[in-house]
């Protein structure tokens, strides 16, 4: 399955309108906001049909699953929008990591804590929102219209110099990141893993950090160290991936990566590719295979890191106060 899917239920109290673009998509925020009432729309909806009363419009099968035989359940659904309860105890189980994993389903999650056996991204964690419209002069027939929004918005950079930064892995991005922050002086260090950051921006004795971490599954960190923000002045730089950020800096301009770069759900299989940062790894391993500029994420090819390549990627990155820009 993949693509981008826009997602209505209706029924005569209440509009729910969900735009779904990944395997992974969470929904948290506040209560009495619909969270519970989409599920029992789509529920019933989908055990009466037309009879239910509710109108649900959208490109892809929707379906609820829950209870003891989830296994069963899930084993007879392929290309569909699956949604979840986590008062489900089986969300938070390997089983349910492992059957999500290998399966042509997208995922829709109503999450009140985070779910870190899930790689799931910042930028799908969704809260709700509502507005009483009345249809009528009437105000019995008032309706509730129910949108998501971004709980984790775009974050703005002043372009200010960190005291140190925080790269979340060991491999070919932080390798580039040290490279970039020792030509201004900066010290960069590696958390070793995204589960490690909070610890490492806890213990930095460094006030003003940047933490610079793949946000294609970092979304289960972010409650983590949002909450340092009450101590420490953190930015937060998080791109899909590393290799993401290579393959949109201007070192390749073919018109198939940029196409894939505007529209990447067209193009990512959820049966292949777990989380996003899988699918621009193979797409970079590709696309340099049998030039100077192969990829491994292991160990970042020196190629990299000459003026030309260096320049070009460091460009390409918004105002971080690591860089000369």
């Amino acid at each position: 399955m993949r693509g981008e899917y826009q997602l209505t239920v209706r029924t005569n109290k209440v509009q729910v309108k969900l735009t779904i673009r990944r395997n992974l998509t969470i929904i948290q925020g506040k209560s009495a906001t619909g969270k519970t009432t989409l599920l029992d729309s789509l529920r019933a909806y989908e055990n009466l049909g037309a009879q239910s009363g509710i109108i649900v419009n959208c490109a892809a099968p929707c379906r609820v699953i829950g209870g003891i035989d989830w296994e069963a359940q899930l084993s007879r659904i392929d290309n569909s929008i699956v949604f979840v309860d986590d008062t489900q105890k089986f969300v938070r189980s390997h089983a349910f990591q492992h059957a999500a994993r290998h399966s042509s389903n997208y995922y829709v999650i109503v999450a009140r804590d985070e779910l870190p056996q899930l790689p799931y991204s910042v930028d799908e964690i969704y809260g709700l929102k509502n507005t009483n419209r009345a249809t009528t002069k009437y105000p019995v027939y008032t309706r509730t219209y129910t949108s998501s929004y971004r709980i984790y918005g775009d974050e703005p950079y002043d372009g200010d110099r960190p005291e140190e930064v925080i790269v979340e892995d060991s491999n070919a991005g932080y390798e580039f990141f040290k490279v970039l922050c020792a030509k201004s002086k900066i010290r960069c260090v590696s958390a070793g893993g995204k589960s490690n950051i909070y610890e490492t921006a806890l213990s930095s004795p460094a006030q003003k950090l940047l933490v610079i971490a793949d946000g294609a599954a970092f979304g289960p960190e972010m409650p983590y160290v949002y909450s340092l923000r009450r101590f420490k002045e953190i930015e937060l730089f998080l791109p899909e991936s590393f290799e993401w950020l290579v393959l949109r800096s201007g070192l390749f301009n073919d018109v198939e990566t940029q196409d894939m770069l505007l529209h990447p759900a067209d193009f990512i299989d959820c049966e292949k590719f777990f989380s996003w940062e899988q699918f621009f790894t193979k797409q970079l391993r590709e696309l340099t295979r049998d030039s100077y500029l192969a990829y491994r994420k292991e160990a970042l090819n020196p190629a990299y890191l000459q003026q030309h390549e260096l320049n070009t990627i460091a460009e390409s990155l918004p105002k971080l106060g690591i860089t000369s820009r």
